[in-house]
């Protein structure tokens, strides 16, 4: 489980200070809850994001165990380190919004006619309830040639999520290499 500490300064100065400890500044927040403002050590939430099995995480803050889901981050242009992240809680049974990657799988026709894959959206926003959240959303390439696409409306859905983005953007498209 990921510990952090509760920033009882929210100015720029202690915010660098943390920075200059090696902590991760995180906001974390939920519908209907108080906003929490909160520091974990850079390296232990790397690690505690790339070992999960679900979107969902636990976390630990001030004594309070929850389990949250990244919503957005920021990081430094230049050298690409993590400098803030807001973490949304996830509730049971609570219908909202949340970001799921997006994951190509399979061999695709157009690879072997000198074609690439091209990601559009890494992430997709859906809205449903925790339990029913999927850890990515699987797009099969396999029939797929150079000049093809996949939109939001070419994905299969279920009942209990549904997407918030227009059905007429494109995910992912083989497109001519160069």
């Amino acid at each position: 489980m990921l510990e952090g500490i509760v920033r009882e300064s929210i100015g720029k100065k202690g915010t660098k200070a943390l920075r200059r400890d090696g902590y991760l500044i995180a906001n974390i927040y939920g519908k209907g809850l108080e906003n929490i403002n909160a520091a974990f050590k850079e390296n232990e939430y790397i690690r505690a994001v790339r070992n999960k099995d679900t979107l969902a995480f636990p976390v630990k803050v001030g004594g309070n165990e929850m389990n949250v889901v990244v919503q957005s981050y920021e990081s430094h242009p230049v050298t690409g380190r993590l400098l803030h992240v807001d973490l949304m809680i996830a509730q049971p049974g609570v219908v909202t919004h949340y970001m799921v990657p997006v994951e190509a799988v399979g061999e695709a026709i157009g690879l072997k006619n000198k074609g690439l894959i091209n990601i559009n959206k890494r992430r997709l926003r859906v809205k449903a309830a925790i339990e029913a959240l999927p850890k990515a959303i699987v797009i099969d390439v396999t029939d797929m040639d150079v000049g093809d696409a996949k939109l939001i409306r070419d994905i299969a859905t279920t009942d209990d999520v549904t997407f918030t983005d227009a059905d007429r953007v494109s995910v992912l498209s083989i497109i001519k290499a160069k």
